[in-house]
């Protein structure tokens, strides 16, 4: 399991865990365990992110943010509480890096002389097959 990010970071003590309930799989356990696992850590408050990281972060993951500023991740997909936990932070994990990776700028490019070419051709062949149905 993945715990810190490539740089080094480590959040764990700025998670806090809620569990309930699951409606998942669980069979006659499901009305008993609380399997389901909120995973909530404070953006705001977390000193681990630079203020552009947390820009960053609430501009992406907004629909995932309260109005406390918690980015709430729920995992019930186990039957275990503590599988749940770990696909949590994991997927915390792999969300901050996705938005904090930069995305690549695309270089314009042009067309090249024998692909401009190639496309006029094809032109002039539409234009004289339609030409052809005309009535004369």
């Amino acid at each position: 399991m993945k715990i810190t990010l490539p740089d080094g970071r480590d959040f764990i003590k700025w998670f806090k865990f809620v569990t309930s309930r699951s409606s998942g799989p669980g069979g006659q356990n499901v009305n008993k365990v609380n399997s389901r696992v909120e995973l909530r850590i404070n953006i705001a408050d977390c000193e681990l992110f630079t203020d552009y990281e947390k820009e960053l972060i609430f501009e992406n993951l907004i629909n995932k943010i309260n109005s406390e500023n918690e980015l709430i991740i729920v995992r019930q997909i186990d039957r275990s509480q503590l599988k749940n936990k770990e696909k949590a932070i994991e997927a915390f994990y792999k969300q901050i890096e996705k938005v904090l990776t930069p995305k690549k700028i695309r270089k314009k490019s042009k067309p090249s002389k024998a692909t401009i070419q190639k496309r006029l051709d094809e032109k002039k062949k539409l234009s004289e097959k339609k030409n052809y149905r005309r009535k004369i």
